[in-house]
């Protein structure tokens, strides 16, 4: 599968990429994110989870196991890497993709410092919400109200570390002006904190 590393010189971290149903590794969104965190010193990997193939059958937009499944194939080819060899690593998810980023978090083995979602569907992780360990930032639009009560309930279930973060007037996309830039802000901080927590831990 194709996909777009990026890793500057002295980088904190690397930050994987999840997209949700209906986008991949050209999502404007995410690749706007993806700069602020290469601005801020974070490393950062986009790819699709699906091939073009697969995606055409819907219902494995939303097989949660099998998106999570590409994610831990992407972060041991990742981790191999010379430029992010013992670099931490993150994921950041939208939408379904979310839920692939928590349950793969969750897999006995695979060491995650900090996860992001962005109008996620941590939900769909299901009875995988209990074991992950990696501290959990949640970014919900203040217009989203069904999406922030999935995101409210899914809270309940996780263990580790988490954070329910509302951009005021963004709805499900962030569309709105300055709403983008808030979630860019907000994952650049939890990520860098939490990646310098495990560097000063190791």
């Amino acid at each position: 599968m194709s996909g777009d590393l990026i890793v500057p010189d002295g980088a904190q971290g690397l930050v994987l990429f999840a997209h949700g149903s209906g986008s991949g590794r050209h999502s404007p969104r995410n690749r706007y994110v993806a700069g602020a965190l290469n601005e801020a010193g974070l490393g950062t990997l986009l790819f699709d989870l699906l091939t073009p193939e697969e995606e055409t059958d819907r219902s494995n937009v939303f097989n949660i196991g099998l998106l999570a499944g590409r994610l831990l194939e992407r972060t041991a080819w990742a981790r191999e890497q010379p430029d992010a060899v013992g670099l931490p690593i993150g994921y950041f998810g939208a939408s379904t993709g979310a839920a692939a980023a928590l349950w793969a978090a969750a897999t006995p083995g695979n060491d995650v410092a900090a996860i992001v979602s962005r109008g996620g569907r941590p939900d769909l992780a299901g009875p995988r919400l209990a074991a992950v360990r990696a501290p959990t930032l949640l970014i919900v639009g203040g217009r989203d109200p069904v999406v922030l009560e999935l995101n409210e309930e899914a809270q309940e279930r996780l263990a580790a570390e988490s954070r329910i973060m509302i951009v005021p007037g963004a709805t499900h996309l962030f569309e709105e002006p300055g709403a983008l830039d808030a979630v860019a802000g907000h994952a650049t901080d939890w990520f860098r904190t939490h990646f310098a927590a495990r560097r000063a831990s190791a």
